[in-house]
């Protein structure tokens, strides 16, 4: 793949998770693409970070920290990008969090909550404050991550698997609303990548054996652009990577 072709050029681009990991390296391969990149994170020096990353590249990000399981700053979020860009061209849902790997009836509520909350309500209300917007461009794309464990066996990762479960159902219901519009909903799962968060759920494995997030970002690429035609799917970076489409 080449990755500095253009190929979002002009295009507006809103990366959740985006102050490290996996939302980081999106939002950079992005700029690095030509798109006017949107980060939030609810870490400000990371989303700096990026932010640096991309003034580096020529261009220039615009920040937005925040906690957005705070659900109404979702929703002032969206008035601001409505009122200074007009409309959306691109929505990556990458927040998440792991939450504990336990038996099902020893997660704490607070936990479920709390991973019910960032993985998938959260999820929800980006559909709910961002259709519009997707709607106003000429080829609205939304982006969800998600996981292996969404297939339900699992055992232990109860509240994260039924968690990126949901919202698989709910990426594919919505891109059946939208598919008589230039919209198109996807998902994508990454995969074993090196982050955090993979570190947290396989304490003794080598990261070294696993591609960085920068790597994984590219597949995030062509499934975004204006000439995307899939909706409705849930796909393997891996296979992106290998195939280029």
């Amino acid at each position: 793949m080449n990755q500095a072709s253009g190929r979002l050029e002009g295009r507006i681009a809103l990366v959740t998770g985006a102050s490290r990991g996996i939302g980081a390296a999106v939002a950079k391969a992005f700029a690095g693409e030509g798109a006017q990149v949107i980060v939030t994170g609810r870490t400000q020096g990371g989303l700096e970070e990026v932010d640096d990353a991309i003034r580096a590249m020529g261009q220039e990000a615009v920040l937005f920290p925040a906690d957005l399981t705070d659900f109404e700053t979702i929703d002032r979020m969206a008035l601001a990008i409505h009122q200074r860009f007009g409309r959306l061209d691109i929505l990556v849902g990458n927040a998440g969090i792991l939450g504990s790997l336990t038996p099902m009836h020893h997660i704490e509520p607070s936990q479920w909550d709390a991973v019910m909350a960032i993985n998938l309500t959260t999820n929800w209300r980006l559909v709910r404050a961002f259709d519009p917007l997707l709607r106003l461009s000429p080829a609205g794309r939304a982006l969800f991550v998600t996981s292996g464990a969404a297939d339900g066996h699992h055992p232990y990762w109860g509240a994260y698997a039924v968690a990126k479960g949901a919202l698989e159902i709910m990426a594919r219901t919505w891109a059946a609303e939208l598919e008589n519009t230039t919209v198109r909903v996807n998902l994508i799962n990454p995969g074993g990548t090196r982050t955090t968060m993979r570190a947290e759920a396989f304490p003794g494995e080598d990261p070294e054996t696993l591609p960085t997030p920068e790597e994984v970002a590219l597949a995030f690429i062509p499934l975004v652009e204006a000439a995307c035609a899939r909706n409705g799917e849930r796909v393997n970076a891996r296979e992106v990577l290998a195939n280029g489409t």
